[in-house]
């Protein structure tokens, strides 16, 4: 019989969908790291919320452990690359709190608006200051969205219920979903000039972290209110400590924190901000929901080998998952590799399509497209998996479609993605090199041949004698050792591609340089 430790509070409904499948199910909560590793050996699941640590101490505890499942979207507590490299399925549960969350950022724009917070506590101690709380109302007011996904889009359908304005920025917002969703799809900038309330519903990722920087809250309109029920990180507290400071923000009102539990932060002694402990997905309705998810989807896979939110594993069958596996994963890298790149550009992606020649031809596509479509996706999409991202792609009015070749191809396997924006298309191909290694044969239509690495530049470059020395060079000066090189044309004097691996990640400092190298046209750090 397989058993599984609840090691967080879950709902007894959730703990009863276990038994009643015949999974033994022990419910333990608060035990010290020490103690869970003592006893967690003993099982072949590990049902958590945020407060249970699953560290790869932990896992190398856990011989017998097949599956860790989160009641709730964030996996911040789990080491996924650990448990990966143990064979563990790390589960989520993805919508279970959206509405919760959406409607936790409209009531803190309520307390915003009108000073509830303070005019409460003012009451409360025998005041009755009714001159000093003049609030503003929401109705015509201009609300920007900082992600436009399922959170963000619930958050933009009961701001227009209260007759706001919603500008949106997400560069997965397609012209087509924002007309459906009835908000206006903007550019960063113009967000800040215009919006009156800012709320953020992105994920933490390197290209969104402190995406509410001193620079950007500097060119945000004044009055502004700001409200962050996404993560801490997205907003640099000590910047936002000085605007509230000066006047230039009017209110600010958090969720989460750059540091939680937040015991300290410069916004606690300002007034006009308002302070929850991480309660976006505190209702009854949100807990008892991820609950009873999270043990759906752990007894499907305990049982049948279903697997369904996984962060780290394809839905795919026990017996297709060894052939599919390194398909799948050329799959995720490619999508990876042009994902990173369109993410540069800062591009909005109108369509995708991936297509398929040789051996690749004769299999599965659905669980190959969306290992492609995670990969994708993942730059700035937090929690996105195989399952998730097909969802999101409808969500963001992205046209995905799969073509299959009935040909002979110049590999055993070959697949290609194509990615549309407004400003044009690109494409990547890959294939399986010795049946299993993925490699990148094409870029953009021009050969390049080159595995993937950990670290890697993509620079587009004028093909013109003098560029390979000035680049080695620039990388020698930073200090930054090239492992592999690799170079593509169209043809003599035309475009050309060079796609270097190197040892550690290259800083926006260096790239700034070697963007402002003669013949190079772009250049772009990318990590696998």
């Amino acid at each position: 019989m397989a058993k599984v430790l609840i090691s967080d509070k879950l709902s007894p409904a959730a703990v009863d969908i276990f038994r009643s499948r015949g999974i033994e199910a022990d419910v333990k909560p608060g035990l010290s790291p020490s103690e869970l590793r003592d006893v967690v050996g003993a099982y072949d699941g590990l049902a958590i919320r945020s407060a249970t640590k699953v560290t790869k101490e932990l896992l190398e505890a856990a011989p017998r452990l097949k599956v860790v499942g989160r009641a709730g979207i964030g996996v911040d507590n789990v080491d996924v690359k650990s448990a990966s490299a143990r064979g563990v399925v790390v589960m989520n549960t993805p919508h279970g709190n959206a509405i919760t969350t959406a409607e936790h950022a409209i009531a803190l724009m309520f307390a915003l608006a009108r000073q509830i917070p303070e005019a409460s506590a003012s009451t409360k101690a025998g005041k009755w200051e009714k001159n000093r709380f003049m609030g503003v109302e929401l109705t015509g007011k201009t609300l920007g969205l900082i992600g436009c996904g399922n959170i963000g889009s619930i958050v933009a359908d009961r701001a227009l219920g209260l007759r706001m304005k919603v500008a949106a920025y997400d560069p997965f917002l397609t012209e087509k979903r924002a007309v459906e969703l009835g908000v206006e799809k903007v550019e960063l900038d113009a967000l800040f000039a215009r919006a009156d309330f800012i709320t953020l519903h992105t994920p933490l990722t390197d290209a969104t972290r402190n995406i509410l920087s001193r620079e950007s809250i500097a060119r945000t309109k004044p009055g502004v209110r700001i409200i962050n029920c996404a993560r801490g990180g997205l907003v640099d507290e000590e910047a936002l400590a000085e605007a509230l400071r000066s006047g230039h923000v009017a209110g600010a009102a958090l969720d989460v924190f750059e540091v939680e539990p937040a015991r300290d932060s410069p916004l606690f002694a300002i007034e006009g901000v308002v302070c929850t402990p991480h309660l976006g997905a505190a209702t009854a309705e949100a807990q008892e929901n991820v609950a009873l998810q999270v043990a759906e989807q752990m007894s499907d896979f305990l049982l049948s080998g279903a697997v369904t939110n996984a962060i780290n594993m394809p839905p795919v069958s026990a017996e297709d998952a060894p052939r599919l596996k390194p398909y799948m994963e050329l799959c995720r890298q490619l999508g990876a590799f042009a994902g990173q790149l369109t993410q540069a550009r800062e591009g909005t992606i109108r369509s995708v399509t991936v297509e398929y020649e040789g051996l690749a031809a004769q299999l599965n596509h659905r669980p190959l497209t969306a290992a492609a479509l995670a990969g994708l996706m993942a730059p700035v999409m937090e929690g996105v998996n195989m399952v998730s991202a097909p969802i999101a792609a409808r969500e963001h009015g992205i046209d995905v479609s799969e073509t299959v070749h009935d040909r002979d191809s110049e590999y055993q396997t070959l697949v290609r993605i194509t990615v549309c924006t407004e400003d044009g298309a690109r494409s990547v191909a890959g294939t399986l090199f010795a049946g299993s290694r993925p490699r990148i044969v094409e870029i953009k239509g021009i050969p390049v041949e080159a595995d993937f690495a950990r670290h890697m530049l993509y620079v587009t470059n004028k093909d013109r004698p003098g560029f390979i020395g000035h680049f080695g060079a620039m990388l020698a000066d930073a200090g930054i050792n090239i492992a592999t090189f690799h170079l593509g044309r169209a043809e003599q004097g035309g475009d050309a591609i060079c796609l270097v691996s190197v040892d550690e990640p290259v800083s926006e400092r260096v790239l700034a340089k070697l963007r402002g190298l003669p013949l190079v046209m772009q250049a772009s750090a990318l990590s696998f």
